[in-house]
């Protein structure tokens, strides 16, 4: 159980994670649990699952604050808890896409594995009881979920995200087929907001593929039978440099790769990137 949950107000439960009151106003104590969100019925629980979220989230959360992306990550305490900033959840699932796989492939007939032209993002509502349905920029605007400025905004965001996690996955021998974020609004003062991102990147929310034998190591392994998620879960944290005590990381030649090579290799790419489009 959490560290803080005997003396912390629980303020929200989600499949994956619980929320408490921080120590402070405006923080959030965010604690990982080992629940399989909705990813299959192989899988209801897996012990340990929690602890590697939590910490491949907070590395990658940590290494978008250095180059400038803000999140609501304030510090990781132990191995399951977060103390995050306190955020207005925008309402919408915002994935995006490198390479055709899931309900692309099924909604447009594109063969797996297949890389995209550009990165795509798309817009999902949260709402469970609708399934999250596929929604539009229209559609956010007139619902009154964000408006247009905050819309382009959360793309900025996305794509810099993108561009940046990309570098990194590829620079351990990962392609980084799609993933999800989530955003929120942090109210700075009475007048002064920022979007920032929010919940939590992980392997629970991305797609992975080993570079060389096109291996899963994202969410899509709660679809196989008698797979260790567990494993491949703590190969992706040793490959970052999460867990140094661990197997290295290795780039696309098989070369081993420090953690700070492959934040660096990212951090290159998404300058280079960013550079071309000025």
């Amino acid at each position: 159980m959490s560290l803080f949950s005997p003396k912390r107000k629980k303020l929200y439960e989600g499949k994956a994670k619980i929320l408490y009151e921080g120590p402070e106003p405006g923080t959030i104590i965010q604690y990982f649990k080992d629940d399989v969100a909705g990813h299959s019925a192989n899988h209801d629980m897996i012990s340990g699952k929690g602890v590697l979220n939590n910490a491949i989230s907070s590395f990658l959360m940590s290494k978008l604050g250095e180059i400038g992306v803000p999140t609501h990550l304030l510090k990781k305490l132990n191995m399951r808890e977060q103390l995050v900033a306190q955020v207005d959840i925008i309402p919408i699932e915002v994935v995006v896409r490198n390479y055709a796989a899931g309900s692309l492939v099924k909604r447009y007939g594109l063969e797996k594995g297949k890389a995209l032209p550009r990165a795509i993002v798309e817009y999902y509502l949260k709402k469970d009881e609708l399934n999250n349905p596929m929604v539009s920029e229209e559609h956010i605007t007139a619902f009154g979920v964000a408006s247009l400025p905050e819309i382009d905004e959360i793309y900025s965001l996305a794509m810099r995200i993108n561009d940046y996690l990309s570098g990194m996955f590829l620079g351990v021998g990962l392609r980084l087929a799609d993933f999800k974020l989530e955003f929120g609004r942090q109210f700075l003062s009475e007048h002064e907001l920022r979007i920032i991102v929010a919940d939590e990147i992980s392997p629970d929310h991305c797609r992975l593929w080993d570079m060389k034998t096109n291996m899963d190591f994202g969410h899509d392994i709660y679809h196989e039978e008698s797979v260790d998620v567990i494993a491949r879960f703590r190969e992706v944290a040793a490959r970052l440099g999460v867990f140094p005590d661990l197997t290295g990381n290795t780039d696309s030649n098989g070369d081993v790769l420090s953690m700070a090579e492959a934040a660096e290799r990212a951090s290159q790419s998404a300058k280079t990137k960013e550079a071309g489009s000025a």
